[in-house]
């Protein structure tokens, strides 16, 4: 069940209360205000998952409680989803460009607004699982700083073995074919000597990533026959 804590603002009570029925029904924690006011209030007291934005609120509308969270360090990467009857493409422009990750229109239908809620949920933690630091016994991998190293040691590695040992790592004692390990390393600068990487090439690059790795490298075994797994113990 979900657990996250959504930040639901609208004035109209009507529409809060459904949106908060909704949500809860799924398992989230909902805090629900009314005003743009009482939003900036309510991040600054306990920053939620995710915030479900009116547009048109009294006071401190919602264009500007979306500027002024994205505008701050401490809140710019709360999602917001906002809930507007304000559907032109100039308005739906408008809100995507200041930040927001997803744009529901007026009317709405509950069981499509929490698909929405769920999905950019997912898009983030699934964004945060690829930026979070790995670590296999002796070896840290840091997807986002792009480096590895082997105990305090820096590996200086292209980036196909890069790609190659983290998708490894992930999941440590799992075998992959060598076609998914060459799927796994396609981008942009995924050739060499001027051809993509294929898989008889990706034996190649294991034999390359295992002397990089110098004693680590005997975490990468070969099953014959099928392909390549990264020892976890």
């Amino acid at each position: 069940m979900p657990h996250e804590h959504i930040l639901v603002v609208d004035d109209e009570r009507e529409i809060l209360e459904l949106v908060t029925y909704n949500l809860k029904k799924e398992g989230y924690r909902v805090t629900a205000v009314g005003s743009g006011e009482e939003a900036l209030a309510a991040t600054r007291t306990g920053a939620p998952d995710l915030v479900v934005l009116d547009l048109m609120l009294p006071g401190v509308d919602g264009l500007d409680v979306c500027r002024r969270l994205k505008g701050d360090a401490k809140t710019r990467a709360i999602p917001i989803v906002m809930l507007t009857a304000k559907g032109t493409e100039a308005d739906v422009v408008a809100g995507l460009e200041l930040g927001a990750s997803d744009y529901v229109t007026k009317p709405f239908s509950p069981r499509v607004l929490t698909a929405r809620v769920r999905a950019v949920l997912r898009r983030g933690s699934e964004a945060a699982d690829a930026e979070a630091t790995i670590r296999v016994r002796d070896l840290t991998i840091h997807p986002g700083r792009h480096q590895v190293l082997v105990g305090q040691s820096p590996a200086e590695l292209t980036a196909t073995e890069f790609r190659l040992l983290t998708h490894l790592a992930r999941r440590p004692g799992w075998v992959f074919t060598r076609q998914q390990l060459v799927d796994a390393t396609q981008g942009d600068d995924s050739f060499v000597n001027d051809r993509f990487v294929t898989d008889r090439s990706v034996d190649v690059h294991i034999v390359s990533l295992r002397r990089k790795l110098g004693l680590c490298g005997a975490y990468i075994e070969t099953v014959r026959g099928v392909g390549y797994r990264l020892r976890d113990a």
